[in-house]
């Protein structure tokens, strides 16, 4: 059976990464969408991730094999305190080149934010992620996260989200 090294999987750890509680930029478009403006506010923040579990599970044919499962979890961290939980579930979907269809869940105080990625293994430097929505105050959250290694298990996560002004939160 091939192993991932422990270098991807932390890569892959901090893939779907994360969300700060309280952004410390923020500024206010407008945007026309259909009939009328919609009033948007992007935000920029960054929060550590460090990971907690990791596990894969050898699912199917024995060895590596399309299907298989990498989950991991990750205590999320900004100036040095803990304010929330990241999850992500990886499934391998193609084998030499490895990629994988990542899905993740960022728990914070506010609300959630769910992310989603396909990674190439090795995993390049930094990695942009997609923002695919979220719940709370982020309900109508969008945009990405960008993740660059800080360690064999920590990454260092930069969110730029557009969240609409109008949804009331």
């Amino acid at each position: 059976m091939r192993r991932i090294s422990q270098r991807c999987l932390s890569a892959v750890a901090g893939l779907a990464a994360a969300l700060v509680v309280a952004p410390p930029a923020s500024a206010a478009t407008s945007t026309p969408h259909g009939r009328q403006d919609t009033q948007q506010r992007t935000q920029v923040f960054q929060l550590v991730a460090r990971q907690t579990q990791s596990e894969s599970l050898d699912l199917g044919k024995k060895g590596l094999s399309r299907g298989d499962e990498l989950v991991i979890a990750e205590d999320l961290y900004r100036d040095g305190r803990k304010i929330g939980d990241h999850s992500v579930v990886c499934v391998h979907v193609h084998l030499d080149p490895d990629e994988l269809q990542c899905v993740g869940t960022f728990a914070l105080p506010q609300g959630q934010i769910t992310s989603q990625a396909l990674l190439h293994l090795p995993p390049a430097p930094s990695i942009d992620i997609a923002v695919t929505g979220g719940s709370g105050v982020f309900s109508s959250a969008r945009g990405y996260v960008h993740t660059v290694p800080a360690g064999k298990t920590v990454r260092n996560l930069t969110f730029h989200i557009t969240l609409d002004a109008s949804s009331g939160h």
